[in-house]
C-alpha cells in the first residue's frame, strides 16, 4: 500500500483548522489536497487525537495480524481433517 505523504499529526492539524473556521476551498489549497481527499480525511479521522489515531492504526495491524493467525490455524485444521479420513 502506498504511503501517505502526510502524517497523522499534519491531517488533524489541517481538519483542525477547518474547525477554527478556516475555509475550505483555503485549507485544501494552502495543503495542496483535493476537496475531496479532505473530506474523507475528516470523515475518517475528525473528533480524533493524534494518540487516538495512533492507537487505532495499531490496533487495526494487531487485528490484521490476529485474522491470519486464524485463518492459518483454520486451513492447518481441515488439512488434519483430510489426512485423518483418509481420503487424500
Amino acid at each position: 500500500m502506498r504511503k501517505s505523504r502526510f502524517t497523522d499529526a499534519r491531517i488533524i492539524g489541517v481538519i483542525k483548522e477547518h474547525d477554527a473556521g478556516a475555509a475550505t476551498k483555503d485549507l485544501c489549497r494552502k495543503h495542496g489536497i483535493s476537496t475531496n481527499t479532505f473530506y474523507k480525511w475528516k470523515a475518517k479521522l475528525g473528533g480524533m487525537e493524534v494518540r487516538d489515531v495512533s492507537k487505532t492504526r495499531a490496533l487495526q495491524d494487531e487485528n490484521r495480524r490476529l485474522r491470519k493467525v486464524v485463518s492459518d490455524l483454520v486451513l492447518e485444521k481441515e488439512a488434519l481433517k483430510i489426512i485423518a479420513e483418509g481420503n487424500f
